[in-house]
């Protein structure tokens, strides 16, 4: 099985991915938090942690056996530039160093041109950065940029294109399951695009992915 590290273990779509991967037959989750007491709630289930806090070095965080990176880190708007885009980039370049296999992008929606959007700029900038600097770095990755983000329940059904050209809203749960799929070796590589709720099945969806 191969070793997952998730960024953003923590937070609420970053729970249901290490759930996702806790579950599975491929993958180990590790899931990388900020705060020691953080670490009780996956400790819990048995699943490894491992300390990082993005606005420092993460280098200490990496080490032979991470295979995949997830990055589902955020501020929630309270430090967009420290997180969500150089945190992003620090993850970014330990993850060349550790030689990891895919770095999977959770992104947003709107991060192709930050410029026209009506609010989030910043934080739309922030993640515009971050995605660009991963297509720069080498790594296999999957930039993974869904609309709006509820807490419905999965419906394992999306609706996915490279641009969507419209709005739309999306389950955690459901971006989850993208995130986790697009680990595997053949999908989506090298590749950025949208998703919002739909009527296809994340797996053959990701299979239209070039």
């Amino acid at each position: 099985m191969e070793n997952i590290l998730v960024a953003g273990a923590n937070g609420t779509t970053g729970k249901k991915i290490i759930a996702l991967l806790h579950k599975s037959e491929n993958f180990n989750p590790i899931a990388m938090v900020r705060k020691e007491e953080q670490q009780a709630y996956f400790k819990d289930q048995n699943i490894k942690t491992v300390l990082g806090d993005l606005t420092n070095d993460v280098d200490s965080v990496f080490d032979s056996s991470i295979d995949r990176v997830i990055f589902a880190a955020g501020s929630g708007g309270k430090d967009v530039i420290g997180v969500d885009q150089d945190g992003a980039k620090k993850m970014i370049d330990a993850s060349k160093k550790a030689n990891v296999k895919k770095f999977v992008m959770l992104s947003s929606m709107g991060a192709d041109s930050p410029e026209e959007a009506e609010k989030l700029q910043d934080y739309l900038k922030a993640k515009h950065n971050a995605d660009e600097y991963l297509k720069k770095s080498g790594l296999e990755y999957s930039i993974v940029r869904p609309g709006t983000l509820t807490d419905e329940e999965q419906v394992a059904k999306i609706e996915l294109a490279l641009k969507l050209n419209k709005r739309g809203e999306i389950s955690r749960a459901d971006v989850a399951q993208t995130l986790v799929q697009s680990l595997e070796d053949k999908t989506a590589n090298n590749a950025t695009f949208e998703i919002i709720k739909g009527e296809q099945s994340i797996a053959e969806a990701l299979l239209q992915v070039k």
